[in-house]
């Protein structure tokens, strides 16, 4: 997830006053209560450049500057784990040893660093390796910068990610089952090295800690339900316990459907769902509302692959609309995009995201081509 936003200046008025701050209303929805209107993020594809087309389309940037992204993003712990795109560099080793490809779209992992099912010879970094030294004088700076809007560190490449990277993604399904021992081995080895790391991550004054860890394709669980709870579910809720010891919210993040396993993760205390793809199976954004909807928050649900690339003008500001109506019955509810926006969206469609998200805020705009 690149969570990349464009948005107000930090500090900057709104074009109306309004009566609570961003952390404040994103807040209350953690903790179901209905606010003035529905708190938002919206991004756009990193290196896509999506911004200039709708400069074009809008005819002023002024737009940039009404966004308000409510929650923002700290960047991950270590410039050493940003695989950032477009890249000036075709390939990277990370911290870990493996090696990416990073001048195509999207990067990929062509070397992993075990390449046998065994940890002989192998050391994980400490977690104080993994920040750089300049680290935590930077962030703070961040987060006095932002200090009206709820902040999270955005920790990318959870356990599940973490391991496919370190065998290759086919051979650590495999690995699974033929190598069940030595799979075990690498999950407790990295679930007590992310401890380490979110020990120190919790003491930074922060709202709430956001892992990435895309446990879920469209059909469902990738490792399946099941496996997913004899594998993943006692260190998730480790690392859940971890964070809510230190008084902050748990969000996690993963493409694809959780359905399967949301009672799961409600029971070990996740705080707040992204991305929440209706166009997954048993993802339908309404029917998750129903059955969970006080007891989870629920981030995204507005289709990055139905509704916004094919959807007209119209029914985006329709769905949009529902979305807040009845999403954010009850609080609970942050509005965005399943993914952020991608190239390929008629920029027509995009501008119509944009408007609704300032329409239901109640945002004053207009613009140059508003005649168009």
């Amino acid at each position: 997830m690149a969570m990349r936003h464009v948005g107000r200046t930090p500090g900057a008025a709104a074009s109306d006053a309004v009566a609570m701050t961003p952390k404040q209303r994103v807040i209350m929805q953690i903790e179901h209560q209905e606010t003035d209107f529905t708190p938002y993020t919206l991004g756009f594809d990193p290196g896509s450049n999506y911004e200039a087309k709708l400069d074009d389309y809008f005819g002023t940037d002024r737009w940039r500057s009404l966004i308000n992204n409510h929650i923002h993003p700290l960047p991950w712990i270590s410039e050493r784990f940003v695989m950032e795109w477009p890249s000036t560099r075709e390939r990277w080793t990370d911290i870990y040893g493996n090696t990416w490809q990073l001048n195509e779209r999207p990067w990929k992992l062509i070397e992993p660093a075990l390449k046998e099912p065994s940890m002989r010879g192998y050391r994980l970094p400490t977690a104080q390796e993994c920040f750089d030294a300049d680290w935590e004088e930077n962030v703070l700076r961040e987060i006095e910068e932002y200090a009206d809007y709820f902040v999270v560190p955005f920790f990318g490449m959870g356990l599940f990610e973490r391991i496919w990277s370190l065998r290759g993604f086919e051979q650590s399904l495999v690995d699974i089952v033929e190598h069940p021992v030595f799979y075990q081995e690498l999950l407790d080895r990295l679930t007590d090295h992310y401890l380490g790391i979110i020990d120190r991550l919790v003491q930074l004054p922060a709202d709430g800690i956001m892992i990435s860890d895309d446990w879920g394709y469209q059909g469902g669980i990738i490792v399946g339900p099941d496996r997913w709870r004899d594998l993943f579910r006692e260190p998730a809720a480790r690392i859940y316990a971890r964070v809510h010891q230190a008084g902050k919210y748990m969000i996690s993040h993963s493409c694809g459907s959780l359905a399967p396993i949301l009672p799961d993760l409600i029971e070990i205390g996740l705080d707040v769902y992204e991305s929440v793809q209706p166009e997954a199976k048993g993802n339908d954004p309404y029917e998750l509302k129903r059955l969970y909807g006080d007891q989870l928050t629920f981030w995204g649900g507005l289709g990055s692959q139905s509704t916004i690339p094919f959807g007209t003008p119209a029914t985006i500001k329709e769905e949009v609309a529902r979305l807040c109506r009845e999403m954010g019955r009850g609080g609970g509810y942050i509005l965005a995009p399943a993914k952020d926006i991608q190239p390929e969206t008629p920029v027509e469609n995009a501008a119509a995201v944009i408007e609704a998200f300032l329409e239901q805020s109640g945002a004053d705009y207009s613009w140059p081509s508003a005649d168009r």
